[in-house]
């Protein structure tokens, strides 16, 4: 028989039963029911203000008041501040998510360094490491002389004592599951407590007017650990990203209540930190040499910037009696409909051989715009035919092989001139736009001009 006032809550997501089970009712996960006992809240605990207004009631206001807008808060990290949407929002909660040792640390040592040296008071709060082994880190970095306050603590209620006792501008919380609230029994880490944590600290940002950023760890499926109801809490979910063997690192915006949810920052990790990239076209580029079969330039649009990229494919006999299909940096679902698309509609036969297809670089590629790109390279591959060196590829392919417009198609080509591109293949609405594009309508037409080589200037 259970204990009074014994609850058990699922590890994985959340959910809480009265009694213990070997599987989650919820998210059906086995094994993740911990038993959490809620006893009595011990003597000088956590508490929700209350305010004389909140004591008065509920008080309704009307939209048509007009209220300042403060201004953003510039923290000198370029790339941080456009994924953040220009800036910094004041009173703002911000939830960075990625994998271990991807440089979410770093990257944020380097905002709230940089922040603080254009006047800003910054704190930094670290429930992982010693304070000791921040400064250590900051002065490899060369931030030995930003005057960020630094602290090291995992109980809650010392960090908040101590945030209330100056006045800052932006604060830095290393990581949100090594948080700790003496009101409840739960271990750290646990949902309860990072669910406790994260709202009291979303509630200081948005009463004392603070920046508050908190570090997450991700589970192995990439997912932020903990409750998701800490997702929607905060007002931006940023995830930063990185392929192993690859120095590039990619801030990307899951959720911006301030401004666009698609765009990117591209840093690159050296000896001395993470250095932004400026030109991220210019980096996942292959410089050297020929174009090589199967290879085809992508010209795509991360968030307000376009972004050229390589498209590698490889298609080889199956050594097996199944093929094999092989995708890195782009969805698995759309290769399968642009083979069959080809298959179907272009008289390709893709059955008895392997497929590998790979987004240099460790860029991920979401946009439907790339299907064309991975066609080019995918019949390059094929029949044995290089692209030229200079020509650039985008369009959206359907069902029907015909290949349809896409968004922002002279911005594509302006990035592609400015790199010294010149000539595009790409859809025939793209003609006529102040650059050499090669129109098809169809995908059979982008295969006949491949197989004959027909990307003559003029």
């Amino acid at each position: 028989m259970a204990r009074d006032g014994a609850l058990y809550t699922c590890q994985s997501c959340g959910a809480v039963q009265s009694r213990w089970a070997g599987q989650c009712a919820a998210c059906l996960s086995w094994n993740t029911l911990v038993e959490e006992v809620s006893g009595p809240r011990p003597p000088g605990a956590l508490t929700p203000s209350k305010s004389a207004k909140a004591r008065a009631g509920l008080v309704f206001e009307t939209l048509d008041v007009d209220t300042p807008t403060p201004p953003r808060l510039v923290t000198g990290i370029d790339e941080f501040d456009r994924v953040c949407g220009g800036g910094v929002v004041p009173a703002s909660a911000i939830l960075v998510g990625g994998d271990p040792g991807v440089g979410k640390s770093t990257l944020l040592l380097q905002v709230v360094a940089a922040a603080s040296l254009r006047g800003l008071n910054c704190a930094y709060v670290s429930g992982e490491e010693a304070v000791e082994q921040i400064r250590a880190r900051a002065q490899r970095m060369g931030l030995g002389h930003a005057p960020v306050k630094l602290a090291a603590e995992t109980g809650l209620r010392e960090i908040m004592e101590g945030l209330k006792r100056d006045r800052f501008d932006l604060v830095i919380i290393d990581s949100i599951q090594t948080m700790w609230s003496d009101q409840l029994e739960a271990g750290p880490g646990s949902v309860t407590q990072v669910r406790a944590a994260a709202g009291e600290l979303v509630r200081f940002a948005k009463k004392r007017g603070v920046a508050v950023v908190l570090v997450g760890h991700v589970t192995k499926d990439g997912q932020i650990a903990g409750p998701r109801v800490v997702e929607h809490m905060v007002d931006a979910v940023l995830s930063f990203e990185g392929e192993r063997g690859y120095p590039f690192r990619i801030l990307r915006a899951a959720k911006n209540r301030f401004g666009a949810t698609d765009e990117i920052g591209v840093f690159e990790m050296g000896e001395v930190g993470l250095r932004e990239v400026k030109n991220p076209s210019a980096l996942f580029l292959n410089e050297g040499g020929e174009r090589a079969a199967g290879a085809a330039v992508f010209a795509g649009i991360e968030g307000s910037r376009p972004v050229l990229v390589e498209v590698q494919a490889l298609v080889a006999p199956s050594a097996y009696g199944t093929p094999r299909r092989a995708v890195v940096g782009w969805d698995g679902g759309r290769l399968a409909m642009v083979l069959a698309v080809l298959e179907a509609r272009c008289g390709l036969g893709f059955g008895d051989r392997d497929i590998y297809l790979n987004v240099a670089g460790g860029l991920r590629i979401t946009e439907p715009a790339a299907d064309l790109a991975a066609a080019a390279a995918l019949i390059s591959s094929v029949v044995g035919e290089a692209l030229p060196q200079d020509c650039v590829v985008f369009g959206e392919i359907s069902l029907a092989g015909d290949v349809r417009p896409v968004g922002r198609m002279e911005g594509r080509l302006r990035e592609a001139a400015k790199l010294g591109f010149g000539r595009a293949l790409a859809p025939t609405a793209a003609a006529g736009l102040g650059f050499p594009v090669f129109g098809v309508g169809r995908l059979a037409d982008a295969l006949q001009r491949i197989k004959d080589g027909d990307f003559a200037a003029g």
